[in-house]
């Protein structure tokens, strides 16, 4: 197998990328890092052709570390060092987005970025879009070279894509335990020619020789953040016994290969065509797995090796949602088992403006709304009316061509409204759909229905000649605060 992949444009990466996350861990004990010190730890990667590093904002002294290794080399361009801006959820102004930029370029000691890959906390609030149209101005000014994003699912890549963000990647978890990436997240990869970047393989140690057989243990003895985490997707996947079967599975193959449980679990995450590479984190200096790691890009799985594989898995029960869901909606698959290791609060996508004794209105601040002379959405009492909604973000048109995308977002910023008001989307009972070209009714339909699976409202869908360049659809909604 290749050691490296062309993951866009002058963009090749190693197939196993190095994450750094455990620096935060390490400085967390108590421990300051030397930045000089510990990036030569980095020197015997590079030598295994392990030439890609993952960062982040929260990654502690990562950047640094890394921005000093790669600084020392007679030849920069050998080795890519990717990172992450996690904003805390709310609006995004453009000054935000050139001052996490420049703090990043500054920490690394470099011009432009390799990869920034963007995360989103809240889709109902579309500031999380003004970020990315941000990021690609800065591209533009060449202070990035390629964007990513991570822990999106399928719906809002989607949406990225369409709306023109030059995506190239989405960094998500993917293991054996978790296929949520095979589903619809494959599908908009293909479309759109974008990559994943799978973390989370090995299950935060659980998909080891070391658990094999093991008995299942208690809250108390799990003393890892990730093995916390990683234990509450096993849960999630149908119990203990059912991932105990996965793993004797794998380990015959691996016995096959002269391998270990963890070689094979990472490699099979690299059958997957959309897949790029593999994240596998590293202590620098402490743990080190690197020939191990190299080795496992050599292993061949025959078709025996993988149909015994998706046998073992048909036992386990799917990650509920889609792909980064544990950190947006219950149950929240984190180490805490909520959001409170992550966030404070999320502040409302829209403020309520108090219009009467029963009464509040919002409004979006579309310029159509102001001169036509109504609102985005009234409540009145405990019921909640939503104008016919449209694709669009204060001068923008969002999800280009894409019916779905424009579907998408439409239902992003009816959730946006009803949440505001105190709801939820599962508060609502009837949507109206209104499609500018009957062609695409399947479509529109298709993205409704994941978005309101057991939710079910009455719904009507007609076409209709829409106002606007563009607009593909458009929804009205109404709602019942239980």
């Amino acid at each position: 197998m290749r050691t490296t992949i062309q993951l866009a444009d002058g963009l090749e990466i190693s197939r196993v990328v190095t994450g750094l996350w455990q620096i935060a861990d390490m400085e967390r004990d108590g421990t300051t890092l030397d930045p000089l010190a510990t990036s030569k730890y980095m020197q015997t990667y590079l030598d295994a052709g392990l030439t890609s590093f993952d960062m982040a904002d929260h990654y502690g002294s990562s950047e640094i570390i890394a921005g000093t290794f790669k600084n020392s080399l007679a030849d920069k361009n050998q080795v890519q060092l990717f990172t992450k801006w996690v904003p805390k959820p709310g609006k995004i102004a453009r000054e935000d987005v050139r001052e996490a930029v420049n703090t990043a370029l500054d920490r690394m000691q470099q011009s432009s970025i390799d990869l920034m890959q963007f995360h989103a906390w809240y889709y109902p609030d579309a500031s999380w879009l003004d970020g990315l149209f941000y990021l690609k101005e800065l591209q533009e000014e060449g202070l990035i070279k390629h964007l990513g994003v991570t822990n999106f699912d399928a719906a809002h890549l989607r949406i990225a894509l369409a709306s023109g963000i030059p995506i190239v990647s989405n960094q998500i978890c993917h293991s054996l335990i978790d296929q949520r990436a095979m589903g619809k997240m494959a599908d908009v990869c293909k479309e759109y020619n974008v990559k994943l970047l799978a973390f989370g393989t090995l299950a935060g140690g659980f998909l080891t020789d070391k658990w094999l057989g093991k008995p299942e243990p208690s809250e108390e003895a799990l003393t890892t953040w990730s093995q916390m985490k990683y234990k509450r997707f096993i849960d999630a996947a149908g119990g203990w016994q059912s991932y105990q079967s996965v793993l004797q599975t794998v380990k015959n193959v691996a016995e096959k290969h002269h391998a270990s449980i963890a070689n094979i679990a990472t490699r099979y995450i690299l059958e997957n065509p959309a897949v790029a590479a593999v994240i596998v984190g590293a202590r620098l200096g402490e743990s080190e797995h690197i020939q191990d790691n190299r080795n496992m890009l050599d292993i061949h799985l025959d078709s025996a090796d993988l149909d015994a594989i998706k046998t073992a898995l048909k036992a386990l029960q799917m990650i509920p949602g889609d792909c980064g869901d544990e950190y947006r909606k219950p149950p929240f698959l984190t180490a805490s088992g909520d959001l409170s290791d992550h966030l404070e609060t999320i502040p409302k996508a829209f403020t309520p403006i108090k219009t009467g004794n029963h009464r509040e209105q919002i409004f979006s601040g579309t310029e159509w709304e102001e001169y036509a002379g109504y609102c985005r959405a009234i409540k009145i009492d405990n019921r909640i009316h939503v104008s016919g909604t449209t694709a669009t973000h204060g001068s923008k048109m969002i999800g280009g061509t894409d019916p779905a995308a424009q579907t998408h977002f439409i239902i992003d910023k009816i959730e946006g409204v009803i949440t505001s008001f105190g709801g939820t989307l599962a508060d609502v009972v009837r949507t109206r759909i209104f499609v500018n070209q009957l062609t695409d009714w399947e479509l529109v339909a298709r993205a409704h229905g994941e978005r309101f699976n057991g939710i079910n409202p009455a719904n009507t869908l007609v076409e209709a000649k829409l106002v606007g360049d563009g607009y593909l659809v458009e929804i009205e909604a109404e709602a019942v605060l239980s």
